[in-house]
Formats: C-alpha cells, sequence, structure tokens
C-alpha cells in the first residue's frame, strides 16, 4: 500500500499557525506520510503588513514555503487546514483559497478525502471552536470525511479542544502541548486516511 498524501495547507500573519503546521508535518511524516506544507497566498494590503513588525518578519522568514495550489488539494489523500480565528471564522486569506476550488470539487474531486483542522485566537474564548466548524461546512460540501481529534489521546485532556488542535497566542508562542496536540492530530488523520485507502484497494 501506497503511503497517504497529506497536504497540510494554512495561513499564518505572525508565525503561530506556521509553528502548528510544523508540528503537524513532523507528526504525519512520523506517520508514514507523504507531506506537502503549504501556505496560502497574502492578500493583505502593503500599509496592513507593515503596520504590524511581526507580520512582515514572518513573511520574510517563510519565503520558502510553497504556496498552495489546487494541485496540491488533488493529489491528497488527506488535507489539514490552519487558520488563524477572524471574529470565529477562517482567515480571509484562507477563504480565498477554498473560493478556488469549485473547479475540483464539480469534478468530484474533493470527495472522500479525510479532512481536519486547526486553529489559534488572541484570547482563551476568540471562537476557536467556531473556526473550525466553520470549516467542517466546507467539508460537507465536498463530500469529506471530518477527522476530529476528539479526545483518543492522552495529549486531548490537556490541550482540551476536541474539534482540532488551537492555541491561545495571547499566551505566547506554542509550547509543547498544542505543538505535541498538532503531529497528534496529523497522526489520526495519517491513519486513519491509511486504514480508508487499504479498505478501498482490498
Amino acid at each position: 500500500m501506497a503511503p497517504v498524501n497529506l497536504a497540510i495547507i494554512y495561513y499564518s500573519a505572525t508565525g503561530t499557525i506556521h509553528a502548528l503546521a510544523r508540528a503537524a508535518a513532523e507528526g504525519a511524516e512520523k506517520a508514514g506520510a507523504h507531506v506537502r506544507l503549504r501556505k496560502v497566498a497574502e492578500t493583505a494590503p502593503p500599509e496592513a503588513i507593515s503596520a504590524n513588525p511581526a507580520w512582515g518578519q514572518h513573511i520574510q522568514n517563510t519565503a520558502d514555503i510553497v504556496q498552495a495550489g489546487l494541485d496540491d488539494l488533488d493529489w491528497a489523500d488527506a488535507v489539514l487546514f490552519g487558520t488563524p480565528t477572524r471574529f470565529g471564522n477562517p482567515a480571509s486569506q484562507l477563504r480565498a483559497f477554498i473560493d478556488t476550488t469549485g473547479p475540483l470539487w464539480f469534478q468530484g474531486k474533493l470527495a472522500d478525502k479525510v479532512y481536519s483542522a486547526f486553529t489559534a485566537s488572541n484570547t482563551a474564548h476568540g471562537g476557536q471552536e467556531s473556526t473550525i466548524l466553520a470549516l467542517g461546512n466546507t467539508f460537507y460540501h465536498w463530500g469529506g470525511i471530518i477527522v476530529p481529534p476528539g479526545y483518543t489521546d492522552p495529549i486531548q485532556f490537556q490541550s482540551g479542544n476536541p474539534y482540532g488542535t488551537s492555541h491561545v497566542t495571547g499566551d505566547g508562542a506554542p509550547g509543547d502541548v498544542p505543538l505535541d496536540a498538532a503531529r497528534y492530530q496529523a497522526r489520526r488523520v495519517v491513519d486513519t486516511a491509511a486504514s480508508l485507502k487499504a479498505g478501498r484497494a482490498a
């Protein structure tokens, strides 16, 4: 059986979601998956970016990360989406990418893949769960198989979010718990996709 192809597609303004995405890639690779780590295009105006030094610095620091394309979704058996929370919803940059997927959806090429999501917000109740649930609405339309982490590993009782990995940026950069939760979530996604792939092959 060929390894699972996992695309991790994310948007990160100042680095939090990027850190979680990298941890997820580590977990997926350890589980034997082929991983594509992809950022979506930045659509914010230059004046907004320049007003926040950390934002501009992060763009420079991640200049080597390949920009996401529809071919990444087509290639993938499973997809992990990462986004900061924006008023309880995914960031517009990630939504802009998702809004280009109509041609793949129309051909049925987004159906039957495994999907999951992770997020971060500035405050403890800043819309983390609703952001992940909002992405679920898209996965339903695609005919996707949603795989949340649930409370299926001891790390989940420390992270406390069964919907997907999340972090409160007001507490600083992600520490061991959210990073380990991201690694676990990716492994769970890969393991589920591998089981589905094996079952279909049989």
